[in-house]
């Protein structure tokens, strides 16, 4: 874990934006020694982002299953996606 204070920030913005790029992790800035934001990349943001978005989708098909949707199996899916590739 990552922890700066803010006026590492705002006095040295270069080296706090490096070390979240080469990190790729989230920077916790502190204010008055209590936690304030959270700074982290826009590439590690985007990523993160589409991981939760990922996680909702496999819960909501996951919830899905469990509520008696029809599914199909995992040779039909693969055909399926074959299909696709083919159209594209």
């Amino acid at each position: 874990m990552l922890i700066k204070a803010s006026a590492a920030l705002r006095n040295d913005y270069a080296t706090i934006s490096a070390l979240a790029k080469e990190t790729k992790e989230p920077i916790y800035i502190t204010k008055n020694g209590e936690g304030d934001l959270v700074l982290m990349s826009i590439d590690a943001f985007e990523k993160r982002e589409q991981m939760l978005q990922l996680r909702a989708r496999v819960l909501q098909a996951e919830q899905e299953r469990m509520d008696g949707e029809p599914t199909i199996s995992v040779s039909e899916a693969r055909k399926r996606l074959r299909e696709r590739a083919g159209e594209v």
